[in-house]
């Protein structure tokens, strides 16, 4: 698919529904676990489990955010739908599906996890 199949007015749209999507949740603050008292391991366990899944949430919904700015640069700068990989053009469905996603399915495979 060439980027000229892109609609980019809806990824611009969907792009900035997103953004600030995440900016309201970054601005949300994480529950603190509070004062452990004895015998309460299982429910102190359970509040550090609750607050790491929290923290690992966050990180990834800041990385989201960094790659929906990128992608609006991309749209400003007239390189949305190409790769930052390869350079290939991102398929239309891919970008549909996931607006801010930087490289084409062949380079996310290939990408570590």
């Amino acid at each position: 698919m060439a980027a000229t199949d892109i609609d980019l007015g809806a990824a611009r749209a969907a792009l900035k529904a997103e953004l600030a999507r995440l900016l309201v949740e970054l601005g949300e603050p994480i529950e603190n676990p509070g004062q452990m008292t004895y015998g309460s391991q299982a429910a102190a366990a359970s509040q550090v489990f609750e607050q790491q899944r929290d923290l690992a949430l966050r990180d990834r919904s800041r990385i989201d955010l960094h790659r929906v700015e990128a992608a609006l640069r991309a749209i400003d700068a007239g390189t949305y739908g190409t790769c930052t990989s390869c350079g290939k053009p991102i398929a239309r469905e891919r970008l549909e599906a996931i607006p801010w996603v930087p490289t084409c399915i062949d380079c996310a495979r290939k990408a570590p996890r």
